[in-house]
């Protein structure tokens, strides 16, 4: 066997290439511990790590896999403790950690067997390689990742996607010691130093397949996001569409009763059948838009929310000048003020206090600035906050919680922002938009 005739890997390399793997993937991802514990528990799990694999490399040839198996279960172990997240998530880490680990430990004693095997060159120039190829390694795998787990931002993982990342990894790992255990295969390498190159090729191979799958499942979660949100777009759009046409609609039955009023009062002047239509005129009355704003698709959107909310004991106050947007196109309209108070009614509604069940909307210019702003009570005080956003109470984040992003984004296409605020009860929505007639 080739590794009887040259030496392999220490095994305290091995460790430390582990434990700097995992710490890798530990400090992209959102972590359980805060630093203060973070620290002794990492330098803990690089003294585990280390006797991990010092008892290892004591096993006989035929309890190597079993060996592997225990360091893999203590970088799970230690990847679990330090990163937030269920147990398929550190599994994922760990599985990519762990093709890290392979691949820097494999180039470093690859080039120290090439250059030192048999040179008598100093410990100082040794170490030296050993601390570029670790460090420099580990922080370029930090870079590149970096990308692909934003910061602060939960790892979403799959039963899919968690064994995918364990197969390739499994793949990976045998391939490449696959040498090492024989030669009697046509994947096997036969020459002293080409077997290293193989181990490091198909580790930096098994680490590519790994970095691509991610960024694909990332790819296509933006893909998902993208066409959720352009689908709440375009139902708001709808929304506002079907409420016109219900108040044009509403609108002039409103008016041919009012002729049809008149035109009865002239026949007939006795004084009880007056009364009686004075009371049928007043009862109309409410069917008439109550919301004159200076801008259709706001009187429409506000309207339909006031008829929606009267019948859930909801208060409605609506202060704008609907004039102020009329720079903004009728979907966009539709997609801020619709998603806004969608929001706050379906969050009033859960208000049990009946004094609280309030929603205000107010749109005003100042100073070249126009104000879009939405407040209502909350039940629910302790809201969760990413990237200046709540994150949706909702079990299936893959179809809610798009709302305050679409509006967000609608916002910075005017060249405005959005805020999102929460104090003593109340949820606060600011969108700000420059005006272009200043």
């Amino acid at each position: 066997m080739i590794g009887d005739l040259l030496p392999d890997i220490p095994r305290g390399l091995t460790a430390l290439a582990e434990w700097g793997a995992c710490l890798v993937y530990v400090l992209l991802v959102p972590r359980r511990l805060p630093l203060r514990r973070l620290v002794p528990v990492v330098v803990v799990g690089f003294a585990v790590l280390w006797g991990v694999q010092t008892v290892a490399g004591t096993l006989p040839r035929a309890l190597w896999t079993l060996g592997m198996l225990l360091a893999v279960a203590t970088m799970f172990a230690f990847v679990h403790l330090c990163a937030a997240g269920p147990a398929r998530v550190a599994g994922y880490l760990v599985a990519r950690a762990f093709v890290l680990a392979e691949l820097v430990a494999s180039l470093h004693w690859q080039l120290d067997v090439y250059f030192f095997l048999e040179a008598d060159e100093p410990v100082v120039l040794r170490g030296a390689m050993l601390v570029v190829i670790y460090g420099g390694g580990l922080v370029a795998a930090w870079a590149l990742e970096r990308r692909h787990f934003p910061p602060d931002v939960a790892v979403d993982v799959d039963a899919r996607a968690l064994a995918s990342a364990v197969a390739i990894a499994a793949i990976t790992f045998l391939v490449s010691n696959l040498s090492f255990i024989s030669t009697r295969t046509p994947f096997s390498g036969r020459l002293g130093l080409e077997v290293f190159y193989i181990r490091t090729l198909v580790d930096l191979a098994g680490f590519v397949a790994l970095f691509a799958q991610h960024g694909q499942r990332l790819e296509l979660r933006r893909a998902r996001e993208v066409e959720a949100m352009d689908r709440l777009m375009r139902s708001q759009h709808d929304q506002y569409l079907a409420s016109r046409r219900n108040v044009d609609e509403v609108n002039r039955k409103y008016h041919d009763l009012k002729h049809y009023v008149q035109a009865i009062r002239a026949e007939e002047s006795a004084s009880a059948r007056a009364e009686y239509l004075d009371r049928l005129e007043e009862s109309i009355r409410g069917y008439e838009s109550q919301v004159q704003t200076g801008n259709r698709v706001l009187d429409v959107l506000v309207s339909s929310r006031l008829a929606e909310c009267a019948t859930q004991g909801i208060t409605l106050t609506c202060v704008a000048d609907g004039a102020a947007l009329a720079f903004v196109d009728v979907m966009d309209t539709s997609a801020l003020v619709g998603n806004a108070l969608d929001n706050a009614v379906e969050a009033t509604r859960e208000v049990a206090d009946p004094d609280r069940r309030f929603i205000r909307l107010a749109v005003y210019a100042q100073g070249g600035l126009v104000m879009f702003r939405v407040d209502n009570y909350v039940s629910d005080v302790d809201l969760e906050f990413h990237d200046g956003l709540p994150r949706t109470t909702k079990g299936d984040t893959t179809s809610h919680g798009y709302g305050l992003t679409t509006m967000r984004q609608v916002a910075e296409r005017y060249g405005g922002s959005l805020t999102v605020q929460v104090e003593d009860g109340w949820f606060t929505v600011r969108v700000l938009l420059p005006s272009p007639q200043t």
